[in-house]
């Protein structure tokens, strides 16, 4: 359902999906955020947990192998930081833009959290297929978000001025680890590998003139490297409304964006072009809102995009403490549209 709706090939309904990671995952079913991480047990029942909970949704982008944030950076070597009740996180280490110019590519099965995660998938692949479970998707953050790990966002930001030509060479070492960690997983997870997410706030922060110039020729090498009849799904909950009429000539076919920028403008600036995959507010209604407000939410999502072409979800991810009630009330909005 999800695919048909994301190749707008008249999906009879909205579907209902949601990217859940590990942000929220640990403190739903009220495990440490290390154990989650570390111990492959917990991670296979918590994510089995979160599936049986909530039959309706399709949880995006299932059994999603990732250390918060930490994977792609800890390869090109950033500092990471493991708390028990968090996320990881880590620090930049890239001083200097003209060093990245001697870095050298990344091996995924070797470098960094990319090794470990690749090994939990190994393991851990069996005992899901066999219990009845897929996993069509595979998941990175994208170069800007990437650079802006090893540099820092300000100093990235003042780089595409001071510097772009720096800048460029670190988005393609970022380009490049971002396609070589994509095939990794799927190589890995195997044939039943269908689809890609990409995860890039950072191009939210972009002019339009800076976006053609220092992100939009990277997205679209990304989308390029996987085949056509791939689902390729881009999420980006920052300001995309200067460029939202050029996305969709990067290949994805699913956008997921802010609750800030309006389901029907959206729809008028893509054209219908991408499907839209959005957009209830994750923590204003998400995480603090009522049940019957989060349901009203997802009505006026669903009346702004009549016919195929919307993927029903909140404007980004499941945030930290969002409860089991305003999930079921999406779950209703969802069956009754």
């Amino acid at each position: 359902m999800f695919k048909a709706a994301a190749k707008r090939r008249g999906a009879p309904r909205a579907p209902l999906a949601l990217i859940v990671d590990s942000p929220w995952i640990p403190g739903y079913v009220g495990v440490s955020h290390l154990d989650y991480f570390l111990d492959p047990e917990i991670w296979f029942l918590a994510n089995r947990k979160v599936i049986e909970d909530f039959p309706d949704v399709i949880c995006f982008p299932s059994w999603w192998l990732e250390y918060g944030m930490a994977i792609e950076p800890s390869a090109l070597g950033n500092r990471i930081h493991f708390w028990a009740d968090q996320p990881p996180g880590q620090s930049p280490t890239l001083v200097r833009l003209e060093d990245a110019a001697s870095m050298a590519a990344v091996n995924p099965r070797t470098d960094g959290l990319m090794a470990f995660a690749l090994r939990r998938y190994e393991t851990q692949k069996r005992r899901i297929f066999d219990a009845g479970y897929v996993i069509p998707v595979v998941a990175a953050r994208g170069p800007l978000c990437l650079a802006s790990f090893l540099r820092g966002v300000t100093e990235l930001m003042l780089d595409l001025t001071e510097d772009p030509e720096g800048a460029h060479r670190l988005f393609g070492l970022c380009t490049q680890t971002v396609i070589a960690w994509l095939k990794a997983q799927a190589e890995t997870i195997g044939p039943g590998v269908e689809g890609i997410l990409v995860l890039d706030d950072i191009v939210g922060f972009l002019s339009a003139r800076a976006y053609r110039e220092f992100a939009h020729p990277y997205l679209k090498r990304i989308c390029e490297a996987f085949p056509a009849e791939w689902v390729k799904v881009y999420h980006n909950d920052a300001n995309v409304r200067p460029f939202l009429g050029e996305l969709p000539d990067t290949g994805f076919d699913v956008l997921n964006w802010s609750h800030k920028i309006d389901a029907a403008e959206a729809r008028e600036k893509t054209q219908g072009r991408m499907t839209l995959m959005g957009n209830v507010a994750p923590l204003e209604l998400g995480v603090n809102g009522t049940p019957e407000a989060v349901r009203e939410a997802a009505r006026r999502v669903i009346e702004k995009s009549p016919g195929c072409g919307l993927i029903l979800s909140l404007g980004g991810g499941v945030s930290m403490g969002m409860p089991k009630a305003n999930i079921e009330a999406l779950c209703a909005a969802a069956r009754e549209a």
